[in-house]
């Protein structure tokens, strides 16, 4: 064999045939997937968590909050000011308040003048924070108040705005033989109510959020991200530094609906912003 016939031979092994080449490209874009990990891409904050602040003064809150990386806010009572100011103000700082806490009465008593106030700010979501003990004794309370909430929804829906219901634990003890959150899911419709979901108060009642995101998925466009420690009492904790398993919650995300995370701590060990500070690293640091 002649040295140019070893070498075109020597080539011809050398050289994959284009089974192997194609079976290579497919493997070479497999493997940006495998350990790929989703992150939160907006981090909002309740502003709750910063109430005895935003009260003394909201514009240096708002601009201590976007300082840090907020990027959204979701109200707990409006400060002094127009909505045109109120939506003003957010603008300046480069934030967004899709969503805001609303007591019952407002609901029962001043509902046009609530939604036209959220529309004009900006707001996508006007959510119940809590119902008080005398309007949730019975099984039938229950139900009654999923027929407001239907009513409400159907209100917002025609003004472009969702109506939703943010939970607390005392949803999940047995009442009459059923779980009173699963009788709002159960008599609500689902083009008209949304549900926020507060992670730390459905893990304290004793249920996993999870089993609720299979069960009614797409129901749970807002989440709070709140912490719990691992004491008997079950107190708030900073974030990240509690027992509640974000990661494992947050990748069932799309599963349940989730557009909105918003950090919230009822109280803090400290100051206000050094727990938010805190949060925001770990919530911009979190893959799951």
């Amino acid at each position: 064999m002649s040295c140019r016939e070893q070498a075109a031979g020597g080539r011809e092994r050398q050289q994959p045939n284009r089974r192997d080449f194609l079976a290579g490209l497919g493997a070479a874009a497999l493997i940006p997937l495998v350990g790929r990990r989703d992150k939160l891409r907006r981090i909002g904050i309740q502003l709750y968590t910063v109430r005895r602040e935003f009260a003394r003064d909201p514009e240096g809150t708002l601009a201590q909050l976007a300082q840090i990386g907020f990027q959204e806010v979701e109200f707990a009572g409006y400060p002094p000011g127009t909505p045109n100011a109120i939506r003003a103000l957010l603008d300046k700082h480069r934030l967004r308040a899709p969503s805001s806490h609303v007591d019952l009465k407002s609901v029962r008593t001043d509902w046009e003048r609530t939604l036209d106030r959220a529309a004009t700010i900006g707001q996508r979501y006007v959510v119940v924070a809590f119902v008080g003990v005398n309007e949730r004794r019975t099984l039938s309370d229950w139900k009654s108040l999923a027929g407001e909430f239907n009513r409400a929804g159907e209100a917002a829906a025609k003004r472009g705005l969702r109506f939703a219901y943010h939970n607390h634990d005392v949803e999940f003890p047995l009442l009459e033989g059923e779980v009173p959150y699963d009788v709002l899911l159960r008599e609500t419709d689902p083009k008209l109510v949304s549900f926020e979901m507060d992670l730390y108060w459905i893990t304290k009642g004793g249920k996993d959020p999870l089993a609720y995101f299979a069960r009614w998925p797409g129901r749970f466009p807002m989440v709070h991200v709140k912490d719990m420690d691992a004491t008997p009492r079950q107190f708030f904790a900073d974030l990240g530094t509690g027992t509640i398993d974000f990661r494992r919650i947050f990748a069932k995300g799309k599963q349940a609906g989730i557009q909105h995370y918003f950090y919230e701590q009822d109280e803090t060990p400290g100051d206000a912003f050094a727990s938010a500070r805190l949060a925001y690293g770990y919530l911009r640091s979190l893959t799951y």
